[in-house]
This record gives structure tokens, C-alpha cells and sequence, in this order.
């Protein structure tokens, strides 16, 4: 236990401009149906995703465009699970997600509602690059609440408008 680092103890990513775009590098030669996504490197033409615009297709849409201000990330993180509907538990490197999180370990401050470019998985759980800190965390199977919820790419830059990160500290 003695050589565990916690979450304020590890690098971070963000600080070192090298290190980040080693980060996002990887994330885009592991889904290759995204490339470029986050080093904004041109994408082949053969490659791009085609990305509708409609906003019948991107199911957080409703939620930005209903939002007032004066909700809480309680309230807009229901709306946009409701909106989203449960995708399963175990997730797909490369994809985006959002989920409720709530950690065993105590006094450590976290975001229960995490938006997140999963990276890696493993036995134990994820790891990925949380929207809503911009930096890599790590989350386990045993903390997550319910289910994973899909976050298309089209829908993405809606996700990030929508408030509802709830940074807590786990008493």
C-alpha cells in the first residue's frame, strides 16, 4: 500500500503539452473511425466519419436547448441518462461515456458524474481522459452506479456544454 500514489499525487497530463498529446495521440490510433479527433491531425478522406448535423440524431440536442441555468448537475445528469438510455457496463476503447461514479475510498475528491474518452480496459475497471477535469482517471467496476451511457461523437460537444460534473469529496 505504501507505494500507491493517489489522484493529487500523479502526474498530470495537462501540465506537460508532450505528455497530453501522447495521450490523445493514442487514444486516436486506437479508434481508427475517429482519427484525428484529438491531435486535429487532417483525416483521410476515406476515413472521416460522417457526422450528421441533424438534431434528431444527436440525442442531447433537446437537453442543451431546454436548458435554463438553473439546474443542477443532479438534475441535468438525469436528463441526460434519460436521454442517452443505458448502453451496458463493460465500455469500448475509444468510445465516449458518462456515468454515475461513486468511489469506496475516503476522502478523495471525484466526479460522480464523469464524461469520459475511455483509453484503456482492464479487469478491474477503465481508464480514460475525464472531460470534466482534463486528466486521465481511473475508475472500477464495483463503483460505478447502474450502467455506462454511449456518448456519440456527434453528440460530444453537446455533452461538454451541459453542466453537469458534480466534483465531490468522498466523506
Amino acid at each position: 500500500m505504501a507505494d500507491r500514489k493517489f489522484s493529487w499525487q500523479k502526474e498530470n497530463p495537462i501540465a506537460n503539452p508532450a505528455k497530453y498529446a501522447e495521450i490523445m495521440a493514442d487514444i486516436d490510433r486506437r479508434n481508427p473511425t475517429k482519427p484525428g479527433q484529438y491531435t486535429g491531425l487532417p483525416v483521410p478522406a476515406d476515413q472521416k466519419e460522417d457526422r450528421p448535423t441533424d438534431a434528431k440524431l444527436n440525442r442531447l440536442r433537446k437537453v442543451v436547448d431546454n436548458m435554463t441555468g438553473t439546474e443542477s448537475a443532479d438534475d441535468l445528469m438525469l436528463e441526460v441518462m434519460n436521454a442517452l438510455r443505458e448502453s451496458g457496463k463493460v465500455p469500448t476503447a475509444g468510445n465516449y461515456y458518462t456515468f454515475v461514479y461513486n468511489p469506496k475510498t475516503p476522502n478523495i475528491q471525484y466526479d460522480q458524474n464523469p464524461l469520459v474518452a475511455v483509453s484503456n480496459v482492464f479487469s478491474w475497471g477503465f481508464k480514460g481522459l475525464n472531460f470534466h477535469w482534463g486528466q486521465m482517471r481511473q475508475y472500477t467496476w464495483d463503483e460505478i452506479a447502474g450502467g455506462l451511457y454511449l456518448v456519440t461523437a456527434e453528440e460530444l460537444p453537446d455533452a461538454q456544454e451541459i453542466p453537469f460534473q458534480n466534483i465531490r469529496i468522498n466523506r
